[in-house]
């Protein structure tokens, strides 16, 4: 598929052709009618000088007191002569002429009126009843130097202007499209739960339209999203009354029972119920961290919630594979503390279901505020560890699960504006796998002495 070109290189490059079309069209006219209006100038100019020195010829000849005498009339001056002229009789005989006519580039008078030879324009006129002649001679290259060295004072300013004209084309096509790429910019960078409206700004009227589309449709989108977090709140809140109640009749039938046909299915009845509980716990969780109000007002020592997450979880009793690491000095930032706890708990008990057998499970805080939770594992494809971050995924194996751990994990991550990475083989091993969550740091975090 072929990729889209950037707007502002169409506009330019479109303008700027059009107006340099435009230029070289107006330059070629230009030219012509130069052309034209140069040939007008000098065929005057040697219809001028024609008249001027025929009577003066005639003058000149009629005082002779010899006959068909040929006589050549210096240069007044040592610059070159353009124009040239030959004075003859009614016999075709040269008797007058100029310092540099040559009688070869004349042909015989054939009436009053312009001529062209393949070398020159030429101006024929008579007196004394055509009994006298004279013929005025240009060189048609000196018409065409002069025509060329005219179009050229004109074309070389517009050589030197065009580029300039279509750098300055781009710069104001790019400043004219700025508000469209503050517009781009501004849905580029804000973050994947931010369903507000952009609105229209300073947009050009043509890309107004656009902005309200999209306004539309995250308003939909958000709203969609609303009722997908409200019905999942609501419906894991209100499974847990009645599954809790079937829990404990389920257990008092377990207690009570002696047959044991009946006490086995109880138990399996029993397991049901608290793989049900469990899910809407995880419902509930998921709701709380889409929801997107992962701030708290203050900073606080974060240390404190792993701390008692872990404990709360079991994880610091006798035999318990998990080893926690804290640093010596708080690590303070504005998550909010539930989502915290909510995403250590996960990333928890996700390592130490899919471990390897009895292998140890590592909890450590970094003083950046980075949660690493490493397990013993066989290493998982990179193509598994692309889909288990999404909803109701889980890699192959046969631990029991919801398959929403880590996707609440990445929803914490994007509403408290941190990040949260998952690699495997964990870093520095051959095998095993590793969470890491990172929390936002505050812009002047308070940092205390322990």
């Amino acid at each position: 598929m072929k990729k889209p070109g950037s707007l502002l290189w169409r506009l330019a490059l479109t303008i700027g052709l059009v107006v340099a079309a435009a230029w070289i069209a107006t330059a070629f006219m230009t030219a012509r009618i130069l052309d034209n209006e140069i040939g007008e100038v000098f065929d005057g100019a040697l219809q001028a000088t024609a008249q001027r020195i025929l009577p003066l010829a005639v003058t000149d000849i009629m005082s002779r007191e010899e006959e068909g005498v040929n006589q050549r009339i210096a240069a007044l001056t040592g610059n070159e002569e353009y124009l040239v002229y030959v004075v003859r009789d009614d016999l075709g005989r040269t008797l007058l002429r100029s310092q540099n006519a040559d009688t070869v580039d004349f042909p015989a008078f054939d009436g009053i009126g312009f001529r062209m030879t393949p070398t020159h324009r030429i101006y024929q006129d008579a007196a004394v009843q055509g009994t006298i002649t004279i013929s005025v001679a240009e060189p048609l290259e000196h018409r065409r130097e002069v025509a060329h060295d005219t179009i050229m004072a004109l074309a070389l300013p517009l050589i030197g202007l065009l580029p300039l004209s279509l750098v300055a084309i781009w710069v104001l096509v790019r400043t004219t499209l700025s508000p469209v790429r503050r517009f781009s910019a501004s849905i580029e960078t804000r973050g994947s739960g931010d369903l507000s409206p952009l609105g229209a700004g300073d947009l050009p009227q043509e890309i107004v339209p656009v902005a309200t589309a999209v306004d539309s449709l995250l308003e939909r989108v958000r709203r969609a999203l609303d009722a997908e977090r409200s019905f999942t709140a609501n419906a894991a809140h209100e499974l847990r009354t009645p599954v809790a109640a079937a829990l404990a009749q389920t257990q008092r039938l377990i207690a009570e029972t002696g047959e044991d046909t009946a006490k086995r299915r109880a138990v399996e009845i029993e397991t049901s119920l608290k793989r049900l509980n469990r899910l809407s716990e995880k419902l509930m969780q998921l709701a709380r961290a889409e929801s997107g109000r992962m701030r708290s007002p203050a900073p606080y020592d974060i240390r404190e919630v792993i701390r008692l997450t872990v404990q709360d979880a079991g994880a610091q009793r006798e035999g318990n594979p998990v080893r926690l690491s804290l640093p010596g000095m708080p690590v303070m930032a504005d998550i909010d503390p539930d989502a915290l706890s909510i995403v250590c708990r996960n990333l928890i008990e996700n390592a130490i279901k899919h471990r390897s057998g009895e292998g140890r499970v590592d909890v450590a805080l970094s003083r950046e505020g980075t949660l690493h939770v490493v397990n013993e594992s066989p290493v998982v494809a990179p193509e598994v560890l692309e889909a288990i971050v999404r909803q109701f995924e889980r890699g192959q194996t046969m631990a029991e699960g919801s398959g929403l751990g880590l996707s609440i994990v990445q929803a914490v991550a994007v509403g408290a504006e941190g990040g949260f990475d998952i690699r495997s083989p964990a870093r520095g091993r051959e095998d095993g796998f590793e969470a890491i969550f990172r929390v936002a740091m505050p812009a002047s975090p308070t940092v205390g002495k322990s």
